[in-house]
């Protein structure tokens, strides 16, 4: 035999043993993708493998590269999409449609740790309703050396028919919330029903659900994360602009999550989850079931105070609240301008008048509110409002109890 014929018998046996090894090599990845419990067949077809292995970009990615990039997302505001840019944003509707197929993995157009974390976490703040990705589960990532992609894992939470569940808490949470709003209400009212909604159906505690909505709306159980994704939640679907915010407590750097609401043009911060302190008053009233009230100081409080005890991470740039017109206490006319007596008490007896059970007034600084504690709280003209109290109700005697806020100068008294 010659030697060219030598040497084509050469490149044959290489040209089927490459062949042969690039077939092990793809039943290899079905085998040990089927172990993890992914799908590497049907959803990331075998071509798309092969072209990763002989070191070309997967027929799949060079598509999503040159897909049109939706701009919005019908009946969501999506704040922290816009603050991407357009790889991320590119990025970002990838996961969101991969998520909503319920894919157990994806391709997505980026692949370092610092782009696919921002654009994920955009995603999570504008969609709390992508409840079944638990933000507390691990996402997994598939990275090819040199390349500018990646399969993405994002793992989900509930079984179907937790899903189920889910879903119809939801639904009846939001046909609740309408019940309670008439055609009058604006926006500032609404936010305000949705407010006291979610703080009377839900309580502060931590359990497997309390990242997400699924805590609110199906244990009735969450953490400040839970409440904040349940306000954006339910004001969405009444077209009120909110967003979600992710922060921590000045004093100690704990976490902390809130919104941000926009009330006739104005952003407005609103903590929910600080709204629910059933053991804000003094003595063992907390303890006491009918004592539980609504604190709607931290319903669009003013952005200086709120400012002196939580501030936003620095990963997005947030609107700057500066109104207070929409302030709880301005709103009902109970922000006083001085701690006088005369002022106080005249308060007290209207609310009185019009069949109140909580008696609260906010002082509009410092010095006020300190003058006001004097009488108000250390002294003993809490027991002539009392008096005034029974007069009205017919009453011999009667209980109440005190509660301050110190951060926001409010004074409350329940009966």
């Amino acid at each position: 035999m010659g030697k060219k014929w030598r040497f084509f018998l050469l490149r044959l046996f290489l040209l089927a043993f490459l062949c042969g090894a690039g077939v092990y090599f793809l039943l290899r990845i079905g085998v040990l993708d089927e172990i993890a419990g992914l799908s590497p067949v049907g959803e990331i077809s075998i071509l798309d493998r092969a072209a990763e292995f002989f070191g070309a970009e997967p027929s799949e990615v060079r598509t999503l590269r040159t897909a049109a990039v939706e701009n919005d997302d019908p009946g969501h505001l999506e704040y922290y999409f816009d603050q991407l840019n357009a790889e991320e944003q590119r990025c970002y509707r990838q996961m969101l449609s991969g998520i909503r197929e319920n894919k157990d993995q994806f391709y997505i157009t980026l692949s370092s740790d610092q782009e696919v974390n921002r654009v994920y976490k955009a995603l999570l703040f504008d969609h709390p309703e992508l409840y079944w990705i638990h933000n507390r589960e691990r996402v997994y990532r598939t990275v090819y050396q040199d390349r500018d992609y990646c399969l993405f894992s994002p793992g989900y939470t509930y079984t179907e028919a937790e899903r189920a569940e889910i879903e119809q808490a939801m639904e009846q949470a939001f046909q609740e919330v309408c019940m309670l709003l008439t055609e009058s209400m604006d926006d500032y009212e609404k936010a305000k029903v949705v407010y006291g909604y979610l703080i009377d159906h839900a309580s502060y505690g931590p359990s497997e659900d309390d990242q997400s909505i699924a805590g609110v709306f199906w244990k009735q159980e969450a953490v400040c994360a839970g409440y904040a994704g349940a306000f954006m939640y339910l004001l969405e679907r009444l077209s009120i602009p909110c967003i979600y915010v992710e922060g921590e407590a000045i004093d100690n750097g704990e976490g902390h999550a809130w919104n941000i609401v926009t009330l006739d043009g104005q952003p407005y911060y609103v903590d929910v989850t600080n709204g629910d302190q059933p053991d804000f008053l003094q003595g063992d009233a907390a303890l006491l079931e009918e004592h539980k009230t609504i604190l709607y100081d931290y319903l669009c409080p003013f952005p200086d105070e709120y400012e002196t005890l939580y501030k936003p991470s620095d990963s997005f740039p947030l609107p700057d609240c500066t109104a207070g017109d929409k302030n709880f206490y301005v709103m009902n006319g109970s922000c006083l301008s001085t701690g006088s007596y005369q002022e106080i008490y005249d308060l007290c007896c209207l609310r009185i008048d019009n069949n109140a059970a909580v008696v609260r007034f906010k002082l509009a600084d410092q010095a006020a509110y300190e003058a006001a504690r004097t009488d108000w709280v250390d002294g003993e003209a809490p027991q002539a409002v009392a008096q005034y109290y029974m007069r009205v109700h017919g009453m011999k005697r009667v209980e109440y109890h005190c509660g301050v806020l110190d951060s926001f100068y409010t004074i409350y008294y329940i009966f």
